[in-house]
């Protein structure tokens, strides 16, 4: 695969991933959306519906990764680090184009649920919020990125990369292709039920970011969208979602080497 095959299929497979991760949030969450309050399974089966067809999409061109830990993973496991900061920049750049595009899908939902009293009145109260440690997002960043229900680095921290290393070891011992350097079209299908196992059983904590890009572009585009009444991004817990898998999926290959190769 050349440099400019992985930076592609990494960029429009991750804007898949996100629009429709993304999308699937923006359907449960905002007002005047035919999907709303549908719950944390459609949530779960959403992101790995979206994983699946992310995958099966960009796997011809760049094998897929879609997701900084899991390329950390595949470079610690086969060495070869060149192409990992144009995997990397792909999956960020896609991310932030995923998000982007979740906003102009559902911009007048964004418009109705950001002016409505209730929204805005909240809002307003979390600046108090940040001062009880209760919450320091605002109230539509879930739908961009991920927060923890209760906000304690180190079980944050370890929960991320628990998940991370469920996901990346799946994908190593399960999801490669025939050359390894990617997922192969059954691994897809694994994936994707990994994903959605994961975000049910160890999502409850944390929203299981479990990708670094998935949180951090979706995050970056949310602090420049401008969208009324939107509140804060949440930039304390950010390096949480992108440091936790990273040692996870570092961690994830690991084991595998000594356990499976």
């Amino acid at each position: 695969m050349s440099s400019s095959d992985i930076f592609i299929g990494e960029t429009i497979g991750t804007a898949i991933l996100i629009l429709l991760g993304g999308g699937v949030c923006a359907a449960v969450t905002l007002k005047a959306s035919k999907a709303r309050n549908a719950g944390w399974l459609a949530i779960a089966f959403g992101w790995g519906f979206a994983v699946l067809t992310a995958v099966y999409t960009s796997a011809p061109l760049s094998g897929a990764h879609l997701n900084p830990a899991v390329t950390l993973a595949l470079t610690i496991k086969d060495g070869g680090w060149d192409n990992l900061p144009v995997y990397w920049g792909g999956q960020l750049l896609g991310a932030m184009i995923g998000a982007t595009l979740v906003w102009v899908v559902y911009y007048g939902q964004f418009r109705v649920h950001l002016t409505d009293p209730e929204i805005v009145g909240a809002a307003e109260d979390a600046p108090k919020a940040v001062e009880a440690e209760e919450s320091a997002a605002g109230p539509v960043l879930g739908i961009f990125s991920t927060g923890p229900e209760i906000r304690n680095a180190v079980q944050n921290l370890a929960t991320e990369i628990i998940g991370t290393i469920v996901l990346v070891l799946a994908v190593l011992t399960q999801g490669l292709n025939d050359k390894g350097n990617g997922l192969g079209p059954l691994g897809a299908l694994i994936t994707a039920l990994v994903v959605v196992s994961i975000g049910l059983s160890l999502g409850g904590p944390t929203g299981y970011a479990i990708n670094p890009a998935r949180d951090l572009g979706p995050r970056i585009v949310h602090a420049l969208l401008p969208l009324p009444n939107k509140g804060r991004s949440d930039w304390s817990y950010a390096w949480v979602p992108v440091v936790g898998p990273l040692i996870g999926g570092a961690i994830a290959a690991g084991l595998y080497n000594v356990a499976f190769a």
